[in-house]
């Protein structure tokens, strides 16, 4: 747990505090003496730092020594009663800091939810004050307290900009003083607890008789009779009754209710509440083993004695979800805590539901669609223990965990669980595997289809392995056909992007009353447009992309920088207005099958269709109740998803993910194959699976038709030894960016000279990645090979920070970023 340091008042006190910027080390600041007490390892303090900046740090370090080459100056405040961030926390983001190569700030900013985090520009708020009259504002007074009804809270800018004046301090001086709002020079903590402002009767009509008396006293105001008799109709169900929920049973009007405040009947009481919604559930244990599953959990547990990793190798729809939760419930028993780690866990709501039968309120969950309040509340309930169970995606590590006793990786193999942008780029399982260490964790790696590192790891005795090879209950691994696109051309039986073959077993499974998914792994209409007489394609004006055309915006859009333009009808380049769409995305599949089979429902799946909180959770919703007969999606359909009615799986084009340039394409499209192919049949039936291809014969879809993990498992790791990749080698990715481009190329090669003096011919490069320009800053990736046996990994990291700091300070190179990115895959 933190320290805390009690001294007398005369002692003076030096703290270590990290801030939340890309600087290299933590600063230090003295502490005013009357705070001496106050001060603990892991609390936030107000601090300046640079001109006029003011920032909330966190405490790392108390000492009695003060800085030797600068002033420290004095800390502003002291934020937290109890610490924020325990000792375990900050051993884990030292951890992050020097294995991935980055700043302690970067860390606290990826940790730290933004609703614990400061800003320092002036900040009005709403008074808490319910019981004031609005109705006495002036125009302008009502339009300010309405806007702070919406936005929560405003800065004086925004307020001159609602006003279009710029004398607003003599009317939030009036407001001030009446109580309305409140102004902060200071900083101000965004988090603040949810509040519902809910009535109940006064003490004197609280009682059988009080009742009697007051609907007595009210016969000539019927409609204050009407909200009378609503409340007491709605204490029946309800224990938190507020002035909306009294104006919907009775129809009657807010005024009413305020009447009848003002008179004594009701009275206003605040209460927090939960942001995070979620009744009471029931807990259930309504399932048990088969015998192959309980030889697993069996083994699993053997291993726990001996091993902290076990990787549980199940191929899809075996019940691995089912030893998740009776391992988690065990954890619990003994009196810890267990984090349940997800890819993307807003793609894994029937998993989330499912959890939450077993483990109702005990349960919290924890991913990006939650809104900066929501992140803020599991936090804390995190911190007080409330929780004994968290289900998250990769940020979820940086949770404050008290007594963590297991954590399960779901879906290991998954690249999601590698942060790219910004720093810190964490792998989430590597990171999950160094936090169980430190709270001495057990941890379980699951997936049907294994990271090669993982399973290598398993294979050599480091990781525990358990194999489930059977599918739970009745259901059976599909059938999978191979599909020749080019053949089918030959023989005239392609229909827009369908072979024959295809659109027979859609329209057989549609006859069946059964379900279809289609799997594209591109998103929007058309991946890029053409001029056909000069060949012209538009690209990003920022990146060296092309531009994806989406029939929902009618706009063409970089899916890197977000930039978007409208379409055009007329080459820029040649003048002819020769314009054509070129190839296919998710909503040109979803428009061909609308024309091909008018009939069927069909819905789409990718990240255009599912933004907003519950987008995914509606289209999940509605497929799984049958409203869409097929679904159109990207690699989301592939991950967890669990539908009894699909029998039949079409992947449209196998060949773009095998041909990917990167040296994990053919393992990740081996996995993303199996993983969707897994999606059909998985209960009572037997389903089919369709892989159209130009090229039948290769050998990953062989193995994919096979289920032959272990043959794909040799064939890479012999490739991998052979030309010095993971597992063998330790791959370190530094990404040099200008805005010019022979800049960016000449600072490439000055830094991989200085690299190659101290690491010879392990620094490659430099080169232009695949896509060399993003956001107007050209790229250039220098890349580290280094070998995991006899070489001190720490020790090659100090020399690229040596070599770094030597460049940083050659002044030609000044504006030039450098990215470092430690096992970029």
């Amino acid at each position: 747990m933190s320290e805390t340091l009690f001294h007398n008042d005369r002692e003076t006190l030096f703290v270590d505090v990290i801030l939340p910027l890309y600087i290299a080390k933590t600063y230090t600041y003295r502490v005013p003496l009357e705070w001496n007490a106050d001060i603990a390892i892991g609390k936030r303090v107000i601090v300046q730092f640079g001109r006029n900046k003011i920032y909330a740090a966190i405490i790392h370090k108390i000492s009695k020594e003060a800085p030797l080459n600068y002033e420290a100056k004095y800390i502003l405040n002291v934020i937290d009663e109890d610490p924020v961030v325990d000792a375990n926390q900050l051993a884990l983001w030292e951890w992050i800091s020097g294995y991935y190569m980055c700043y302690l700030g970067e860390v606290m900013q990826a940790a730290l939810p933004a609703a614990l985090k400061m800003a320092s520009e002036t900040k009005i708020v709403a008074s808490e004050n319910v019981d004031l009259d609005r109705s006495l504002l002036s125009d302008k007074g009502y339009m300010i307290m309405e806007a702070l009804d919406v936005a929560g809270e405003l800065t004086i800018n925004d307020i001159v900009k609602l006003l279009g004046q710029s004398t607003v301090f003599p009317l939030l001086k009036k407001l001030f003083d009446q109580g309305y709002i409140l102004i902060s020079e200071e900083i101000k903590n965004r988090y603040v607890p949810k509040r519902k402002a809910c009535l109940k009767f006064a003490p004197e009509f609280d009682d059988a008789e009080g009742i009697r008396g007051l609907l007595d006293s009210l016969n000539r105001a019927p409609k204050q009779q009407d909200a009378v008799l609503g409340l007491i109709q709605l204490r029946k169900t309800k224990t938190d009754i507020t002035r909306q929920d009294i104006m919907e049973v009775t129809g009657v009007s807010s005024g009413i209710v305020a009447s009848l405040i003002e008179k004594g009947v009701f009275v206003v009481e605040e209460k927090i509440v939960s942001r995070l919604g979620g009744e009471e559930v029931e807990i259930t244990a309504d399932f048990s083993f088969n015998a192959v599953q309980q030889r697993a959990f069996d083994h699993v547990k053997g291993f726990f004695e001996k091993k902290d990793v076990v990787l549980l190798h199940g191929v899809t729809a075996s019940g691995k979800t089912q030893i998740y939760i009776r391992l988690i419930e065990q954890a619990i028993k003994d009196g810890k805590n267990a984090l349940y780690l997800l890819p993307e866990i807003a793609l894994t709501t029937q998993i989330t539901d499912r959890l939450k039968l077993h483990f109702g309120d005990k349960l919290g969950v924890y991913h990006s669609k939650f809104n900066d309040n929501e992140r803020a509340e599991v936090w804390h309930k995190v911190l007080k223990g409330e929780y004994k169970v968290v289900v998250g995606a990769r940020s979820s590590v940086f949770l404050p965990f008290q007594k963590l006793g297991l954590v399960v990786v779901d879906e290991e193999h998954e690249n999601s669980y590698k942060q790219y942008e910004p720093a810190p780029r964490y792998h989430a399982r590597d990171t999950a595997i160094y936090l169980a260490h430190l709270q001495q964790a057990k941890v379980l790696l699951g997936s049907a289809t294994p990271s090669v590192e993982s399973y290598y790891n398993a294979k050599a005795g480091k990781y525990g392995l358990v194999e489930l090879k059977e599918r739970f209950g009745e259901s059976q691994l599909p059938d999978i056909q191979i599909v020749n696109v080019a053949e089918e051309g030959r023989k005239d039986q392609m229909f827009s992007y369908f072979s024959g073959v295809l659109l027979q077993g859609i329209t057989d499974a549609l006859e069946r009353k059964e379900q279809v998914i289609l799997f594209q792994n591109r998103r929007g209409h058309t991946p890029f447009v053409q001029c056909n007489t000069c060949g012209w394609v538009a690209k990003c004006v920022n990146c060296d992309v092309s531009l994806t055309y989406h029939k929902s915006t009618n706009h063409l859009h970089c899916h890197y920088c977000g930039h978007t333009e409208p379409p055009i009808q007329v080459c820029p380049a040649c003048g002819m207005p020769h314009i054509e769409s070129k190839g296919f995305g998710t909503e040109r599949v979803e428009e061909e099958l609308e024309l091909l089979l008018p009939k069927a429902r069909i819905g789409r799946l990718d990240l255009d269709s599912t933004k907003g909180k519950y987008g995914f959770e509606n289209i999940i919703t509605a497929f799984d109740e049958h409203e869409f007969d097929i679904l159109v999606g990207t690699q989301m359909v592939a991950k967890g998803l669990d539908f009894g009615r699909v029998s039949l799986i079409g992947i449209i084009n196998a060949d773009a993910m095998i041909n990917f340039p990167d040296f994990r394409a053919y393992e990740r499209a081996f996995s993303l194959f199996s993983q969707v192919a897994g999606r059909a049949g998985r209960r009572e039936h037997k389903g089919k699976v369709i892989i159209q291809t130009h090229t039948p014969n290769h050998r990953v879809l062989e193995q994919v038709i096979q289920h032959d993990y272990d043959g794909m498992f040799m064939t890479e790791i012999k490739e991998r030894k052979n030309y010095q990749y993971p597992p063998f080698y330790r791959i370190i990715k530094l990404d040099v960016r200008h805005t010019e481009m022979q800049t960016a190329s000449d600072a490439a090669t000055r830094l991989a000279i200085l690299l190659r003096a101290q690491l010879g011919s392990r620094v490659l490069g430099p080169e232009p990645p695949l896509i060399s320009r993003i956001r107007n800053h050209f790229i250039q990736t220098v890349t580290l090979k280094i070998e995991r046996n006899n070489v001190s990994i720490t020790r090659v990291k100090e020399l690229i920070n040596q070599a770094i700091t030597q460049f940083n300070m050659e002044k030609q190179y000044k504006g030039v970023r450098i990215s470092i990115d430690v096992d970029p895959y």
